[in-house]
């Protein structure tokens, strides 16, 4: 065993890498969601990580089309930014590099007008 010493090798006949949210991103995305659910605006979400994305999608019901869709593609990290925000059409809404700038929006529901 020479050699291997620090050398972390894949395990035969697993599938290639895939791309996940980091621990303070998820972090984020799910005080969001809960944020979004005690205001009566999601009911549910699911995940999905890919070779190519990670994705998050908010349902407003479970049966039909995500309201919101979060997409990590770090591929386009060079780009416009490996954050996008897609609406319930697929529509992008923003696309960026930091994911505080592509939650933006969605939080901006959250805000109600208070009288003073």
């Amino acid at each position: 065993m020479t050699g291997l010493t620090g050398t972390v090798l894949p395990f035969p006949g697993q599938p290639a890498a895939q791309i996940a949210f980091g621990r303070d991103e998820l972090q984020r995305i799910l005080d969001l969601y809960g944020r979004m659910v005690a205001a009566g605006q999601w009911r549910d979400y699911a995940m999905d990580f890919t070779r190519d994305a990670a994705l998050f999608d908010a349902f407003r019901r479970a049966a039909e089309r995500p309201q919101t869709r979060i997409e990590k593609r770090p591929s386009l990290r060079g780009k416009q930014g490996m954050w996008t925000l897609y609406g319930e059409q697929g529509q992008v809404l923003k696309r960026g590099h930091e994911l505080g700038g592509i939650l933006a929006p969605v939080e901006r529901r959250l805000l109600k007008a208070v009288d003073a």
